[in-house]
């Protein structure tokens, strides 16, 4: 695995992730016959909050991106997205369980929603996530804090609270 670390979000980030998403979401979308060029970027930009957001760097590098928002009855994990090179080479793991020890740490339960059929959905249901609900579109999953789970593998640069 490459060296990797997360540092918070600016607002310049905003378009580096937009096309970042565009990539790694097309699959999917075509998939289920959703993609359009545009929204893809523009839902990106609507939501982008970098009070909540981590960029992903690999080797210095622009690799990715991970949100964690907090809501009302637990953190939401939003816009993990991660170079299509670098997939499969165990930093989106790494990445989340950081993020997750985090969590269990301050006793956190942590939802997000998977596209049907995204491979992304192993990845999670490995960390512990089990499916709440689906729709035609998302399969909605939750994880409660694991109690004495094992330590975050990485630091987060410029710590932030969740």
């Amino acid at each position: 695995m490459k060296d990797w670390e997360l540092r918070p979000a600016t607002p310049a980030d905003v378009e580096p992730v937009a096309e970042l998403r565009a990539v790694v979401m097309r699959p999917d979308l075509e998939r289920l016959g959703r993609y359009d060029e545009h929204r893809v970027r523009q839902r990106l930009r609507d939501a982008f909050d970098p009070a909540h957001t981590w960029v992903i760097e690999a080797d210095g590098a622009f690799a990715g991106c991970v949100a964690l928002r907090p809501a009302e009855d637990a953190h939401w994990l939003e816009h993990l997205y991660l170079a299509p090179h670098l997939q499969g080479s165990g930093i989106g793991t790494a990445v989340l369980r950081t993020l997750l020890a985090r969590c269990d740490r301050e006793g956190l339960r942590v939802r997000l929603n998977v596209l049907r059929g995204s491979p992304a959905r192993r990845l999670y249901e490995r960390l512990g996530f089990t499916v709440e609900t689906e729709d035609p579109v998302d399969v909605f999953m939750v994880r409660g804090p694991v109690p004495d789970g094992p330590p975050a593998p990485a630091t987060l640069n410029g710590d932030r609270k969740m």
